[in-house]
Parts: C-alpha cells; sequence; structure tokens
C-alpha cells in the first residue's frame, strides 16, 4: 500500500510538471515540501548571520588610521567620529551651560549628606531644549583635583554609586572614592529598565518606550544621555577651562554610554567601562534601546574603543547587569556575561588594529585591559579604579584610592519621581521633533510649493517635465536605497526556477514558483495564469502581495476577510498575477530578521527589494508576459511594501497601496495618539531616520511619475481619514499641481474596514495596464 501511494505520488508532481511545462518552458519540478514560509525566514537568517559575521572583516575600508602621531591619527578617524555621533543620535545643538541649578522645595533641601571632605547636592541642568539631566553632584570642599562623570547602570541610582542607598558593594561605590579623593563628581540618572504596560498595551520597558519614536525621527535614547554627559562636559570646561581633567566612567548601560561619549568627544582625558565591553556581533539579542542603525559597518567593540586612543581607556572585565526581557509587546532582549576570554579578544583586537609593521603604536598603550574583579560582587577592580584616578591626577601612580565610609543621607530624594520627570522630558524633546519633521523633510526634499526650494537647489526637484523630474529624483532615489533601505551589494542568483502545479480553477491554473535569489534566499509564490491566453498574447501581470502573518495562498482561495482572494479574482478578469510570500511572517522570528538587518545599516526590505527584482526578472521573461506592464498591488503589510518596492524596482510600472498608506512619521512616532505604533507589538516597524527624509508622501515622489492609487477604507483602524487624506493631499499635489499628470494619481475612500475592496483598484488596473475589462 505504501509503495502504490508513494507511486501515485510521483505521479502526480510529474503529470503537474509536465503540465507546467506546456505554458513554462523553463520550469523544473518544485519539490521542497512543509512551511516553505518559514524555510525562507531560516534561510534569510542564515544569511543575515553570515553577513553579520563577515562584517568584521568589512570594516577595515571604512578606516584609514594614520598612526604617526596623536594629531594625524585624531583627523584620520574624523570621518568614523562623525559617522558615529549621527547613527547615535547626536543632531541637536546643547544649550551653552554656564551653571547647574540645585533642586530644593519648601520642605526639602538639594544637600543630601555631607562630610569634612565633600558635600552631595542634588541637581539638575538643561541639555536640549526643555531636556534636563538630573543627578547628584559631590563636590570637594577643596578646589577639585579633576571632574568625573559617573553612570549608572540603567536600573541602577545615582545614590547607589554615593553609598546613600544599598544596592552596591562599598568599594564599588565610586563616585564616593573619587569624591574622597577630591574629585569633583557627577552622578547623571539614566532612563531605567521599568517594565510596563504602554497606553494600557503592550509591555515594554522605559528604554524601549523613549527609542521607539526617537529612532523614526533620527534621534536616540543613546544620543539624549550621551548629550547629558557631553554637556557636563560643556560645563566643567567653561567654568575650569580647557586645562581641566575630566574623566567618565560607567557601569553596564553607563559603561557603554561613557563609551559612546568618549568615542565622540576629544575633551574626555580618561574613561573607565565595566560590565559592558564586548565583540558587538551579538547586539541583536540585547534589549533593543541599544540597536543603532549601521552600527556593525564601521564599529565593533574594538573599533568603538579606538576611537578614544590616544586618550587613556580602561576596560574592565566584570559581571554584566542581568536582564531577560519577554516578549509582551516589546522587543526580546538578555543581557549575559560574555566569557572573558571573549571581551579579552575583543581588546586584543583593539590592539591589532592599532599597530603598524612594527607592532603595536603607542596609541595602542593608551587602552588597558584589566581581568575580572576575584570578588564578583565589585563593579570594578582596584587596579583599574587606581589607573583611572591616576591618569588624571587625583592619586600619585603608585598610590591606592582611598575607601572611607559611606556619608549618612540628610534626607532621601524621590528618584521614582526624578525617573518619571526624565522620562516625562525625553519623551516630550521628541514630539516637538515630530510636529517639526515635516519641514525638515521638506528642507530635505521638497514635493511642495516651489517656493519653498532652498537658493542653492539643494531639495529642488524639477517638475518642468517628466524627464526632467526622473532626471532630478534619481539621487533622493539613491538616497532611500542606500540609506533608509540599504542595499546587499552583491549580484542576483540565476533563478533557476522550479514549479508545480498546484490550482486548477474554471478559468486560471495556479503554480507555485520558486526562484533563487541570494545564497540561503529565494523567492516564492503562487502565478496565476488564465485559460485563455491565445498564443502570442502578452498580458499584464500584477504583484498581489498578502499582508502581515499572510501567505500567498491567503490571497489566491479560500475567501480571507482582509484579501478577499483577490490574486484570483483578478486572474478571473484575465489578469496574470503573481502573489509572493514575503518575509513578515512567524512573528519574534521575522522581527529578529530585521534587528540583524538594522545592525548591517540594512532593513527587511533589502531583501525583500531583490526578491522582487527577481521575480520580475523572471516574469519578463515568460513568453505570455509583458514586461512593460508589470503592476504592484499590496495590503497592510503589503501595503508598506507598496511604499517601498516600486520606488526601487523600477520594473513596476504602477503601484497600489491599500489599507497602509497614512501619515506615516506620525503613526510611528507619536505617543498623543492611539493610532501609533509606539503602543504596539511591531517593534520592528521603526526606521531610522526615516522621520527628517521621507513620509508616505515623499516615497510616493519616487513611484512618481508611475501612476499611483491609495485605497482606503473609512473604518480601517490604520489610522484616521482625515491623516491619511491630508498626506495624499501632498502626492495628489505633486502629480497634478506640479506635473500635469493627475489621472496617474487616485484615492478610492470606500465604507469598510481593513480590507480590499477591489473596485477602484481594479479600475485602476485595468486603465494603467491598458488592459480593457471586456479582454478575455
Amino acid at each position: 500500500m505504501r509503495i502504490l501511494n508513494l507511486a501515485f505520488a510521483i505521479w502526480f508532481v510529474l503529470a503537474g510538471f509536465a503540465d507546467a511545462q506546456a505554458i513554462l518552458p523553463d520550469a523544473m519540478p518544485l519539490t521542497l515540501e512543509g512551511d516553505i514560509a518559514a524555510q525562507l525566514v531560516d534561510g534569510v537568517d542564515r544569511f543575515l548571520l553570515r553577513e553579520i559575521e563577515q562584517s568584521v572583516s568589512g570594516r577595515a575600508k571604512h578606516w584609514q588610521r594614520d598612526l604617526s602621531s596623536p594629531a594625524a591619527y585624531d583627523a584620520s578617524v574624523k570621518k568614523n567620529r562623525d559617522r558615529l555621533s549621527q547613527i547615535i543620535g547626536l543632531r541637536d545643538t546643547r544649550i551653552a551651560l554656564d551653571s547647574l541649578e540645585f533642586v530644593s522645595s519648601t520642605t526639602t533641601s538639594d544637600k543630601v549628606a555631607e562630610t569634612p571632605a565633600y558635600r552631595v547636592h542634588a541637581v539638575r541642568w538643561l541639555v536640549l531644549d526643555s531636556l534636563q539631566g538630573e543627578g547628584l553632584l559631590l563636590q570637594p570642599v577643596a578646589k577639585p583635583l579633576a571632574h568625573v562623570i559617573v553612570l549608572p547602570d540603567a536600573d541602577q541610582t545615582p545614590e547607589m554609586l554615593c553609598g546613600l542607598q544599598p544596592g552596591v558593594a562599598k568599594s564599588s561605590q565610586v563616585a564616593r572614592r573619587l569624591a574622597e579623593a577630591g574629585c569633583q563628581v557627577i552622578v547623571p540618572t539614566l532612563i531605567d529598565r521599568t517594565y510596563a504596560p504602554r497606553n494600557s498595551r503592550s509591555t515594554m520597558t522605559n528604554r524601549e518606550y523613549v527609542y521607539r519614536s526617537a529612532y523614526e525621527l533620527g534621534r536616540h535614547l543613546i544620543g539624549y544621555e550621551v548629550q547629558k554627559s557631553l554637556a557636563l562636559v560643556d560645563w566643567i570646561e567653561r567654568t575650569n577651562g580647557a586645562e581641566a581633567k575630566i574623566a567618565i566612567l560607567g557601569y553596564g548601560e553607563g559603561g557603554m554610554l561613557a563609551m559612546y561619549a568618549a568615542a565622540v568627544d576629544l575633551r574626555i582625558d580618561a574613561t573607565l567601562i565595566s560590565g559592558c565591553f564586548a565583540p558587538r556581533e551579538q547586539l541583536w539579542q540585547e534589549p533593543i534601546d541599544r540597536n543603532v542603525f549601521g552600527l556593525l559597518e564601521q564599529f565593533g567593540g574594538a573599533e568603538l574603543a579606538t576611537l578614544v586612543a590616544p586618550r587613556k581607556m580602561i576596560i574592565q572585565a566584570a559581571q554584566w547587569p542581568s536582564v531577560n526581557l519577554p516578549s509582551e509587546g516589546g522587543a526580546p532582549g538578555i543581557l549575559a556575561t560574555p566569557t572573558e576570554a571573549a571581551v579579552k579578544q575583543e581588546f586584543d583586537r583593539t590592539q591589532q588594529l592599532l599597530s603598524n609593521e612594527a607592532g603595536p603604536s603607542e596609541l595602542a598603550k593608551s587602552i588597558q585591559f584589566f581581568p575580572s574583579p576575584t570578588d564578583g560582587q565589585q563593579l570594578f577592580g582596584e587596579e583599574a579604579l587606581q589607573q583611572l584616578a591616576s591618569s588624571i591626577q587625583a592619586i600619585q601612580a603608585d598610590a591606592k584610592l582611598a575607601d572611607g565610609e559611606p556619608p549618612a543621607p540628610i534626607h532621601q530624594l524621590d528618584a521614582a519621581a526624578r525617573q518619571a520627570r526624565q522620562l516625562k522630558q525625553m519623551d516630550e524633546f521628541t514630539q516637538r521633533l515630530l510636529a517639526v519633521s515635516d519641514q525638515e523633510r521638506r528642507q530635505f526634499i521638497n514635493i511642495n510649493l516651489p517656493q519653498y526650494d532652498d537658493k542653492d537647489g539643494k531639495n529642488r526637484i524639477d517638475t518642468s517635465s517628466i524627464d526632467a523630474y526622473n532626471k532630478s529624483i534619481e539621487r533622493y532615489r539613491d538616497y532611500y536605497r542606500e540609506e533608509v533601505i540599504g542595499r546587499f551589494n552583491q549580484p542576483l542568483l540565476a533563478a533557476n526556477p522550479r514549479f508545480r502545479k498546484t490550482h486548477d480553477a474554471a478559468t486560471w491554473t495556479g503554480y507555485e514558483v520558486m526562484l533563487d535569489v541570494f545564497p540561503d534566499v529565494f523567492a516564492y509564490g503562487i502565478l496565476c495564469v488564465p485559460k485563455d491566453l491565445p498564443a502570442g498574447e502578452k498580458r499584464p501581470v500584477v504583484v498581489c502581495q498578502h499582508g502581515l502573518e499572510g501567505r500567498p495562498q491567503d490571497i489566491v482561495t479560500g475567501d480571507n476577510p482582509a484579501y478577499h482572494d483577490f490574486a484570483s479574482r483578478l486572474a478571473e478578469r484575465g489578469f496574470i498575477t503573481f502573489a509572493p510570500q514575503n518575509l513578515y511572517i512567524g512573528h519574534d522570528r521575522f522581527r529578529t530578521l530585521q534587528r540583524k538587518s538594522y545592525l548591517l545599516k540594512k532593513t527587511l526590505f533589502s531583501v525583500i527589494v531583490p526578491q522582487h527584482q527577481q521575480i520580475v526578472n523572471w516574469l519578463g521573461t515568460l513568453p505570455f508576459v509583458d514586461a512593460k506592464r508589470i503592476g504592484f498591488y499590496g495590503l497592510s503589510y503589503g501595503g508598506k511594501s507598496a511604499m517601498r518596492i516600486p520606488p526601487l524596482v523600477p520594473e513596476y510600472c504602477l503601484s497600489i497601496c491599500s489599507a497602509d498608506f497614512n501619515d506615516w512619521v506620525w503613526k510611528n512616532a507619536s505617543t498623543q495618539s492611539n493610532y501609533s505604533y509606539v503602543w504596539t507589538n511591531e517593534y520592528e516597524i521603526f526606521e531610522f531616520d526615516l522621520g527628517t527624509k521621507f513620509n508616505y508622501a515623499e516615497m510616493a515622489a519616487l513611484v512618481a511619475p508611475r501612476p499611483f492609487m491609495v485605497e482606503r477604507g473609512h473604518f480601517d483602524g490604520v489610522g484616521p481619514d482625515d491623516r491619511v487624506a491630508s498626506e495624499f493631499a501632498k502626492v495628489r499635489h505633486l502629480y497634478n499641481a506640479r506635473l500635469g499628470i493627475g489621472d496617474r494619481c487616485e484615492i478610492e475612500f470606500f465604507a469598510g474596514p481593513h480590507t480590499i475592496n477591489g473596485i477602484g483598484t481594479f479600475d485602476f488596473l485595468h486603465k494603467h495596464l491598458n488592459f480593457p475589462k471586456t479582454a478575455k
């Protein structure tokens, strides 16, 4: 019986293959079984992990280190330092800081503690606009020997590192100990990892909450917190002169921030980091607020450390903070201590990067490594602390750092209220950026009235003719491809098409198709071919794209309430259709692909765009396809695809965005609207710096002058009608008022939900694919 079943299966496959060959001459049999969508995600995962591994050796091309002198070295890495500043979000000019402000009230003094050697004050300081830093100032009674910024871990309070609250071993109360040595010490408050539901929806940390909207606008929680420290550097230099000795040290999250701060600011003389240094290739597993777009393109742990040289940098191996965030709407993430061997290996790479033919340079000697303290509770080892203190002349080189008793607090500050203020200020600062982001976009690309063109023409598009427009828009397309979507600079593989017949309807036949794209990356979907194709006729194709967690089968049969079989309904009208499987399936599994991509200065669409390029290339070879009439039509996440794929795949002659078109930047960055992705589980949706460059209107400008349409249900929960209409009005203005091709741009509102309506859009396809409704 088993043999008969096997024989029948073989006959069925071969019969379907023979049938496919009759219409698809180059057909090879598709034999892959199982969950093909899951296998697609797995293959892309292998591809990305390989790219991450290769990023280490690929960084060298971005560096031209001149080790001949400290001055020559600083000049040679300036571009790298500038790039790092950009990707961690250091975009805004800090307010000139003349003084810190003591924080007191009618019931509490700013003085928190006092010893014969120093006093502890609650302080705050302006950083950006109304964004302030807050923390503790440890002011020595005598003139300070040096100035030190101490950054705690995110889940430590400033008081802990001063010995005013429990939580840190006595020997690791470094703020107190440095103050005892005669240093002026400031300990800022960091945004903590409080884990809670946001707007009664997704549960995430405070840090992820700030990260989400800031990231969309080209800023970053990391950048905000680095700015707080650099504002203190401004103040120290302003009040003590350029000769003032300035050090920064931190543990855990504070160590990471200290390294970033020292890497971008040459005024910091010495740096000590603990519980954070490691290879950065596993950063995609850590809390998402650490994600930095394109970090691995130029920077691992070693490369970051080399930006601190020739100034003093001390790397302390130690236990990392233990963090394990579940997936409850926020991004999952873990912090786990790497092996000391891995930390040492990354340190050794810094030495190699700062070496020449003669061996380690003098710059290499400025970076030191210390093994983990024997006491696992210690955040910093004694030798590392002594090295830091002596490097800023707080103690003699052979002296030991004092370790007195923690002071008795005069009163306890309300740390929760301070945290809430800091969180609120960061959120409000980002929301102000959102409010003016349309002006930033217009300064980048002006699709509005010509009167907003800059005098130097840097934001100008030429709408004097279609040809002029195509030429002037190309530089924006290049920017979008390289800086927003991201592009893998490798050729497509030979398509090697494989087929099998899967559907036999009254008027069309369906085939599963698989095409090779990159190593381990393939494209897969369902091709629907009308049965009434006369010999020699070439027909248009509509590529029909499913949404989140969808499959090609969902838009071909079964009347899914979102899709209503729009791929097969179009085939019934005589169109050829292709329904690709897209990557956004598998919940955290596919979202992890995005996190891996981001580190490479890539996105999911860095893979999806080449998949579609291979699809249209192959479709164009079919004898019954008119390669000049291939359109794109996607719903929901497929609508997101409609805004991102056709701009970069010129073979798509039109694009229809269904159930997604929106004031996209607002939807991603607003913390005032219930429609916002800030509250949902789509933690992969945020695109770095998109808000200052491209909203959906500007993306549509990259589709123009090709036909573009929006399908919008009045009751679609992705956004309100007014936001959709307002954003579309910008597109309509470009097509109609400036280019004079208003007939190529449409929107259909219908009384329905998040679904394919298939009325105005079908008419649009017939019109612009030049395929009359009567054609059969």
